[in-house]
């Protein structure tokens, strides 16, 4: 099956960005280069498509209850506009994804989902909304979505794109009716920086971003830097860090699982699995030498024994540490606990620590 293309594709293509298949999609990784558009993120201001995301309308008089049926966190009388991050989960505490959901009317939510897991949560939805009085409409082929990240979004996102975002709280969102139709533009992103998420039609979406390369004020820039930016701040990503073998509570999210709530799929399996504790936790470990830990990579004990397996590592641009975050048995979870990562023929000391490598910079 070929792969979709987003709206933006053209516009990617035509600034030389290496485009590879990410989430079924072909995607540019990088523009310049992944250093380069990092920095930008951290320092000045980034612009991403993330018009791959999936996004959902669920309405209706039980609206409130079924997502909070099928989500993690509690969002039973949540203030307009407010936005949550959770999961939905297997009933076995497994994930079917991690998740953004907005309150954007009495009984209305906008649901945003990862662009590899769209066909399979759609129909979980579906199938999890029998017994409940909602519409569950399927927006992603209309949506186009832009993220524009770092210290100067805001000032970028009101004085290049005039879109008034200043007095918007984090996770927070509002509706602008402009060009004949209502967009919405969240204080969200997945980089640990300020910045603000937009989501309007595909060609709203193509003038925002000419609009922001004739600018000269911010870098496109690729999933290359996304994810190197997400990683070192401890955010997940869904396949590495969270997937259907892998649970919130492994992965240390247990925060973003409300088990006060009275129910949500899968709160059996997480209450059990914090009463009596899991077989594997996601740790961070840092080695001691520049090799690079990579996915998959084996994680072994002081004895040489594997232990675990690497999830995401990187050498961190922001703080030049070789770093990682690895799931490994639950008794060498302990920080400061010697680890070793196995990368090719060679074996490299490491050391389990916070999983956050770098902090977060969000608008308080």
């Amino acid at each position: 099956m070929e792969n979709k293309r987003t709206c933006l594709y053209d516009r990617h293509v035509a600034l030389g960005a290496l485009i590879s298949p990410f989430g079924g999609f072909d995607m540019p990784i990088q523009y310049s280069n992944i250093i380069d558009e990092h920095e930008a993120v951290r320092k000045h201001c980034g612009v991403f498509d993330v018009s791959h995301m999936g996004e959902v309308w669920v309405s209706g008089p039980d609206a409130e209850r079924y997502v909070n049926h099928i989500f993690t966190n509690n969002i039973a009388g949540a203030p307009l506009h407010k936005i949550y991050y959770g999961m939905m989960l297997y009933p076995n505490g497994g994930t079917v994804d991690d998740l953004l959901v907005y309150k954007m009317g009495d009984n209305k939510f906008f649901i945003v989902i990862n662009a590899a897991n769209i066909d399979k949560d759609v129909e979980w939805m579906m199938q999890n909304a029998e017994g409940f009085d909602v519409t569950i409409d399927h927006r992603s082929d209309y949506y186009g979505q832009l993220a524009v990240q770092g210290p100067e979004a805001e000032k970028v996102v009101e004085e290049v794109l005039g879109l008034a975002c200043a007095e918007l709280a984090f996770y927070t969102a509002k509706t602008i009716d402009t060009c004949g139709e209502t967009i919405i533009v969240s204080r969200t992103g997945y980089t640990g920086e300020d910045g603000f998420e937009i989501y309007g039609s595909h060609d709203f979406i193509v003038a925002q971003w000419d609009k922001l390369m004739e600018s000269g004020r911010c870098k496109p820039c690729g999933l290359g830097c996304r994810d190197t930016l997400r990683f070192e701040v401890g955010l997940p990503l869904y396949g590495d860090e969270l997937s259907a073998d892998i649970s919130p509570i492994m992965a240390g999210l247990g925060f973003f699982c409300k088990l006060d709530k009275e129910e949500f799929i899968g709160k059996e399996a997480l209450a059990e699995q914090k009463a009596n504790g899991v077989a594997r936790k996601l740790v961070g470990i840092e080695l001691k030498d520049k090799a690079i830990p990579r996915h998959g990579y084996t994680v072994l004990n002081a004895q040489g024994e594997p232990v675990g397996e690497i999830t995401t590592g990187y050498h961190c641009i922001s703080v030049d540490k070789s770093v990682a975050m690895a799931l490994v048995d639950a008794r060498y979870a302990q920080l400061g606990t010697e680890l070793k990562v196995q990368i090719r023929k060679k074996v490299f000391d490491g050391t389990v620590v916070k999983k956050k490598f770098y902090e977060k910079h969000y608008k308080q």
